[in-house]
């Protein structure tokens, strides 16, 4: 067992963006296009009128998502967001890092995403940045 987890933290570093092989061909979501399909799926729950109510996962998940969710509940702009980031030469860890953390500056964005180090100057980074903002 202790091998297996040695293998494992060897093989996975976020860093230098090595994830395991299930992630390999798997979508990011940001915690706002998270927040919107939970809220579409509450919606649906509340228009059918069900006795089932959502459970304890489902109610903490969406909890989690309002209180961290810094795009806001606009559509367009998370998707405008999403396809910004999808024009840089950004891994998919590294977009969905940035639209959920949403850091003001390129030094804070390093610090957070350490990947980012060796792939953008600083004034290309803020670029990115402000755009997320402006968008």
């Amino acid at each position: 067992m202790a091998s297996r987890l040695i293998s494992v933290a060897e093989e996975e570093d976020s860093a230098l963006l090595k994830f395991p092989k299930e992630f390999e061909n798997a979508e990011t979501l940001t915690i706002s296009e998270v927040l919107k399909i939970l809220e579409n799926r509450e919606e649906q729950s509340k228009k059918m009128d069900s006795v089932q109510k959502p459970n304890e996962v489902f109610l903490k998940t969406l909890e989690h998502c309002r209180t961290f969710n810094k795009l806001g509940d606009n559509r367009e702009k998370i998707q405008a967001v999403r396809r910004m980031l999808q024009s840089k030469k950004l891994h998919k860890f590294e977009l969905a890092q940035l639209a959920n953390l949403c850091p003001d500056t390129a030094e804070e964005a390093r610090v957070f995403i350490p990947s980012l180090e060796n792939n953008f100057q600083d004034d290309e980074l803020q670029e990115i940045l402000n755009a997320m903002f402006q968008s």
